[in-house]
């Protein structure tokens, strides 16, 4: 594979890495999953991560029409938001949420969801802002701080990046989320093995949820170790997901040299911090 397309696909990998990394870190930011049991949000039939394209677009509508009919609702508009982004409509989930923010602007969720569709939109020092002030310094959220983590990987800085996720840890040890992210953090600077101990310290935890294992096969998959990668995307999923899964990863690894190019910059003393994708 010529030297540029191979360095394309690389690029995409880790940009896929990056994404990864973010929706998890993010997924965390509000509680409005725990608020969602109000007759004004409709209900949703299945977990939005278990939902395919159809019934994504589909969930989309019916929280569009209810948020047309009462934009100020914090609640609506923050999972409409959240749908947006799923269905890849970031700039609209970020004028839906800059609505809810001007129209509840002392309200903690709806400004860690606000800071979510800017990171999501690509505004990622407005992001910082935004998450900062729905922050309380005498009794600080991991989940916020976690979600800071994400966004400075975005930036390009692991080191600030890495620290947030231990300051994180300091108030939530073991949480699965935040080991899972700082283990993205690593992929995302091609330090492999790095990452595969702290995803595989995240996929070992009770609560750890099949993103977490998604991130710990990708990671597996892109050393060469495919079997073992397959092994576990396929854990604690439907046939179809499954199925969907491991195509994804079968499809972004079938290029041997991009992952071989990742491992190579994983041997190189120095590559994890000196490495720089965004």
């Amino acid at each position: 594979m010529p030297a540029s397309l191979a360095t394309t696909f690389t690029n995409r990998i880790l940009q896929g890495a990056a994404a990864s990394l973010l929706v998890l870190a993010l997924a965390g930011c509000s509680t409005t999953k725990d608020r969602m049991t109000t007759g004004s949000v409709p209900k949703l039939t299945k977990p939005v991560e278990e939902m395919d394209a159809t019934e994504l677009r589909s969930a989309t509508d019916r929280l569009g029409q209810a948020y047309e009919k009462n934009p100020r609702d914090p609640i609506t508009g923050v999972s409409y938001a959240n749908l947006l982004r799923m269905n890849g409509r970031d700039t609209q989930a970020l004028a839906v949420m800059q609505q809810v923010a001007i129209a509840n602007p002392g309200d903690r969720t709806v400004l860690a969801a606000y800071g979510k569709a800017q990171a999501a939109a690509g505004q990622f020092q407005q992001a910082l802002d935004t998450i900062g002030r729905a922050q309380t310094p005498d009794r600080p959220d991991w989940r916020l701080i976690s979600a800071e983590g994400a966004i400075l990987d975005q930036m390009g800085r692991a080191s600030d990046a890495r620290q947030r996720y231990r300051d994180a840890l300091d108030i939530q040890p073991n949480e699965p989320s935040i080991l899972s992210n700082l283990g993205m953090s690593y992929v995302l600077t091609g330090d492999l093995r790095t990452a595969e101990t702290y995803l595989r310290s995240a996929a070992g935890q009770p609560a750890a949820d099949s993103r977490v294992r998604q991130n710990l096969a990708l990671v597996v998959g892109l050393q060469g170790r495919f079997p073992e990668a397959e092994q576990i995307a396929r854990r604690e999923l439907s046939p179809q997901q499954a199925d969907a899964n491991v195509a994804y990863l079968r499809g972004m690894l079938s290029q041997q040299n991009s992952w071989q190019k990742l491992a190579a910059k994983d041997k190189t003393p120095g590559a994890a911090e000196s490495s720089n994708t965004n």
